[in-house]
């Protein structure tokens, strides 16, 4: 600058300055290490290079020292970087506060349209391009895509990972320097002293030791795991294992065989949004140590297109660990998120291991989106997919279509073997049964878990159950109350007292309970051998004393449109079959489920959105396909429930506006949270303090009960959240 001064990036409390080169300098250093393991370290250096050089102006220097006028920095990099590196650097320059932007076309305003081509053709002022003193920019070499489909998806996918690389490393830098710290990255495990940890456990437990009856079977699918995970080369694989087959810790001995012996980076566990993900971290923390196992619920993310930083935008999870679980909802929508605190811990997966738990239970609806980015990960950045379940759905056509040279790989062929061995339980229909009728049916059990289909009927059936013993299980409870409740649920089982259990469908996906007798309401084919994956689990009684009493709730209760076909394609297939839990039966009642789906497959257009930027010149729908790609269609709200001391204290310091939350307090906040419709949040709004756009702490005690939940006069029983 004229007077002297140096161009400063960001200024500390303390008055310390980090000039704009040391930024760029150390964004670049960092972006070009993450994209390295898919072949892109050249175009992040240079993006990082090029990401503020927008800083080298009059204005935002005084701006950073406290002008009100908050000046573009971010086009300058776009239009710097566009001869550089092409539309790819363009799009993430561009949108590196903001977020990745639409396309957009030769009609946009430059100053009001808000798409990369309004940025692109904005007059800005050229005093910036002082920056050339200090920075040098340099053409580099592209990665070698494999272009799937028709390329538009595949060149849309590696913007997203090349974003991803960028923000993180602008995230950390910018963090190391305003809190005086190094670049906060993991120090703990690595994968190969996890690798140990699992070997001894399994050793202390000796479960590849089971010389007879299931125990015997478990002990050769776990064996079976850790020699395809050692012996098979990255790719994509399938894990059929029925329920009660150990696959939670079969599949994990295969991701951390099969990373240690390819010098992969990271593990993923993707679980369905309907389960409950405590029990997963409890037994991953067990197997391998608590501070080597991140979970990751859902969106406590920030973005904030202000220089000024917010502490909580740093605080946000960039799967920067060796194990992270995570859910379905998480992991695809930041997978088509548009923001930047979505889309930063994206490049982690490259080089990776992720296995998706219950695959059976991605919707329909966003099928192809799905499958197509998994297809990428495999083909284009070194990931290993294995898609797990008890009841593998038919996918391979999906494949096919989009990546016609990508074979999965069964990681237990012999499935039909193992199917009939673990056969523990009998489905026997009933046909419909009052809230009454299933309540009395229950009395008269001393141990038996029901499963409905909505919050409503858990609790009204709940609230006819007598006795001692009875539990009633719903995401209306925060998962601490949850995992409360399992712990309860599990010791009078096993001490063989009273326990009579009514929940929602969470119960289904990988939850550990052992009942004699479950009753199941009418659902898809998965989720009714879901359920009798908790009954008779370790087959102590006789198959045929085992029993999975399948009803028709009654009318009042309306079943959710989006359960209606498997609902109808479970009883047709199953009729006259005498063992409806076969792989043969599982895989016709998933070719009848998608047969014939067309566009219903993608059905707000997201993959076609992309795919159509192949023929435009790369204008991609970036912002359009994060609103429209939503696992929950219903917008959903958090609400901070304070029980306890420890919560009490977090909910006031939630309401400070100085209050610098850290990541392990964004981990925490999760246990004491209910998500929650908009309807029932407009309901509960008088009694919540706001803290955030979506997150807010109740302050009327009685409309919370830790066995029930949260309370609203209209509980309109939507179904899918449960």
């Amino acid at each position: 600058m004229e007077d002297g001064t140096e161009y400063a990036a960001h200024i500390r409390e303390d008055k310390t300055v980090q000039t704009v080169k040391e930024h760029l300098e150390n964004v670049a250093a960092l972006a070009k290490q993450f994209a390295e393991p898919f072949g892109a370290g050249g175009m992040a250096e240079q993006c990082g290079l090029a990401h503020d050089v927008g800083k080298y102006t009059k204005d935002f220097q005084e701006h950073l020292r406290g002008a009100l006028k908050k000046p573009d920095h971010s086009t300058a990099g776009a239009q710097e970087i566009l001869p550089i590196c092409g539309i790819s650097g363009a799009y993430c320059i561009a949108g590196h506060h903001a977020g990745l932007m639409n396309g957009g076309g030769q009609m946009d305003s430059s100053q009001t349209s808000g798409t990369l081509y309004g940025r692109m053709t904005k007059e800005i002022n050229k005093e910036y391009q002082v920056y050339k003193q200090e920075i040098s920019l340099q053409r580099p070499n592209p990665p070698q895509l494999t272009q799937l489909g028709a390329g538009g998806f595949t060149n849309s996918f590696f913007i997203r990972m090349l974003f991803s690389c960028l923000v993180d490393a602008d995230f950390l830098d910018t963090e190391a320097f305003m809190k005086n710290q190094e670049v906060r990255a993991w120090n703990g495990c690595d994968l190969l002293a996890l690798l140990k940890k699992l070997e001894s456990f399994l050793n202390e437990k000796h479960w590849l030791e089971g010389k007879e009856g299931l125990n015997q079977k478990r002990s050769e699918i776990l064996k079976t795991c850790i020699r395809e995970g050692t012996d098979s080369e990255k790719g994509l694989f399938t894990l059929t294992v029925p329920t009660g087959g150990g696959k939670t810790v079969a599949s994990l001995a295969f991701a951390l065989h099969h990373a240690v012996a390819h010098h992969m980076r990271r593990i993923f566990y993707v679980i369905p949004y309907c389960s409950i993900i405590e029990q997963t971290v409890d037994t991953f923390g067990e197997i391998l140590g608590a501070k080597n196992v991140l979970a990751h619920y859902s969106g406590a993310e920030y973005d904030d297109e202000n220089e000024q930083l917010a502490e909580r935008r740093l605080a946000t999870e960039n799967w920067d660990m060796p194990v992270v679980v995570t859910t379905a909802v998480q992991f695809f929508e930041s997978l088509f998120s548009n923001k930047t605190s979505a889309c930063r811990k994206l490049h982690n997966l490259a080089d990776s291991v992720v296995v998706f738990d219950e695959v059976q239970t991605l919707p329909v609806s966003y099928l192809k989106p799905c499958v197509d980015a998994i297809a990428e990960l495999t083909v284009n950045y070194g990931t290993s997919c294995v898609l797990c379940t008890a009841t593998q759905p038919a996918l391979q056509p999906f494949f096919k279509e989009y990546a016609p040279n990508l074979q999965s790989k069964e990681i237990c062929p012999n499935t039909e073997e193992l199917y009939s061995l673990f056969r523990r339980v009998r489905y026997e229909p009933l046909g419909e049964l009052t809230d009454e009728e299933l309540a009395q049916r229950l009395n008269d059990l001393k141990q038996v878990l029901c499963i409905v289909q909505t919050r409503k009927q858990a609790k009204n059936v709940y609230q006819l159950l007598n006795g001692e013993g009875c539990f009633h299980l719903s995401t209306l409870m925060t998962p601490r109350d949850r995992r409360d409740a399992l712990e309860k649920i599990r010791k009078r089982l096993d001490d063989k007292k009273p326990c009579r259990v009514v929940s929602t469908s969470l119960i289904e996906a990988g939850v550990d309970v052992d009942f004699p007798t479950v009753y199941r309401a009418y659902a898809g084919l998965d989720s009714e051998i879901q359920a009798g994956g908790r009954c008779n689990r370790e087959g102590k009684n006789a198959a045929q004393d085992s029993v999975v009493f399948l009803f028709q709730p009654e009318s009042k209760y309306r079943v959710p449109d989006a359960l209606k076909l498997p609902v109808q394609e479970a009883q047709s297939v199953t009729a006259g079959v005498e063992d409806m839990t076969l792989p043969a039966v599982t895989q016709a009642y998933f070719s009848a489920l998608y047969k014939d789906k067309g566009s219903a497959v993608d059905l707000k257009g997201i993959v076609k959105g992309f795919e159509d930027g192949a023929l435009s010149n790369g204008i991609f729908p970036f912002k359009t396909a994060a609103r429209n790609f939503r696992f929950i269609e219903n917008d959903t709200w958090t609400i901070f429930i304070p029980c306890d001391e420890t919560s009490r204290r977090m909910a006031s310091q939630l309401q400070q506006e100085a209050f610098q939350p850290d990541v392990s307090f964004y981990r925490l906040l999760g246990q004491y949270c209910v998500s929650v419709y908009q309807n029932h949040f407009q309901e509960l709004y008088p009694s919540l303090v706001m803290v955030g756009e979506r997150l807010g702490i109740l302050t009327v005690k009685n409309l919370y009960d830790t066995k029930l939940g949260l309370s609203f006069q209209n509980d309109g029983g939507f179904g899918l959240i449960q």
